[in-house]
């Protein structure tokens, strides 16, 4: 995704509260770095660790220390500054900025932007929308629901009954995300966040019926915009040569973005309640995060009981009286 000064007034300028000084110069520059930093030790000429490509916060500090500055020294601080490809400069707390600092912005071309917000505060907005405009993200085919508080990520091939296992989850009291088309965004190292997309968000196809609208059949608690995706299920055709886990001591996973995920694949047979099955896995999801493995716990007393018997037997080997 490609960001620019002009997205980020577009879309958060009343919320961030922000308002150009430089009117439409500078606007169409892009934005490359998610990162938002005040330029520190650059006013005071040190330039060896300055990353230019980010956006820069001028703060009270920042300010204050410019105006102590006579106006040769403002002036070549604020050249050292310009020096580099900025994308634009935002000043917090209303401040008004010097006029060589417009003047300098106007004649490289770059924004300045100011904010009435406190410049913690000002940080503190602009993080979660540089993240998200940021953050890598694919689209995939298939269901998201909310059961119990879990994210279950529905594949399988086309027909195979994905659409009616959330439809029937919904019935049940749990809550659609997206279906058909999931868009999965990554946030930070492991966090993926699906949502469906804007024009079909809440939207139903099922085979035979057609669209329903979840929210107008089911009411407004039986959908939510977005879902963090903790387990995937895959639903498969049954294979009769296939062995399929039966213990579930060795989880598999799968990998979203870079990220793994926890994978229970679903064989379907004529008969199999399949939207119990999804509730279960959610529940067993929800158990382990709670620190009770069901599969790993029987494992251990299966081997201790084993222990037990093995101990006793050697006992009655040797007892000769």
């Amino acid at each position: 995704m490609t960001l620019k000064v002009k997205d980020l007034l577009a879309r958060k300028a009343e919320p961030l509260q922000l308002e150009t000084l430089t009117g439409d110069g500078g606007l169409d520059r892009e934005i490359p770095n998610p990162e938002a930093s005040s330029p520190g030790l650059v006013l005071a000429g040190y330039v060896a660790r300055f990353v230019g490509d980010r956006i820069h916060i001028l703060g009270e500090t920042e300010i204050t220390y410019l105006a102590s500055l006579d106006p040769a020294g403002r002036r070549r601080a604020l050249e050292t500054l310009f020096k580099f490809e900025l994308p634009c400069v935002i000043v917090t707390k209303a401040q008004q900025p010097p006029d060589e600092l417009l003047e300098l912005a106007r004649a490289r071309g770059v924004a300045v932007i100011r904010t009435r917000l406190k410049t913690a505060e000002f940080y503190r907005r602009l993080k979660p929308f540089l993240d998200d405009a940021f953050a890598p993200a694919t689209t995939v085919h298939g269901s998201l629901a909310d059961v119990f508080g879990v994210g279950l990520l529905f594949l399988g091939r086309s027909g195979i009954g994905k659409s009616e296992c959330v439809l029937d989850l919904v019935e049940r009291g749990h809550r659609l995300v997206a279906d058909d088309v999931v868009h999965v965004t990554r946030r930070g190292h492991d966090i993926l966040i699906g949502r469906g997309h804007e024009l079909s968000r809440h939207y139903m196809e099922i085979r035979g019926v057609g669209l329903i609208d979840i929210k107008a059949l089911f009411g407004i608690r039986a959908v939510r915009q977005q879902k963090r995706i903790e387990v995937v299920v895959q639903l498969e055709d049954w294979e009769a040569s296939r062995e399929y886990d039966r213990t579930g001591i060795d989880g598999q996973e799968t990998t979203l973005l870079d990220v793994s995920v926890p994978l229970v694949t679903v064989p379907l047979n004529p008969g199999k309640n399949l939207t119990v099955i999804c509730e279960v896995v959610a529940m067993n999801h929800l158990l382990r995060y709670s620190g009770m493995d069901a599969a790993r716990a029987f494992n251990e007393r299966l081997i201790q009981r084993m222990r037990e018997r093995r101990e006793v037997q050697e006992y009655l080997e040797e007892d000769y009286e």
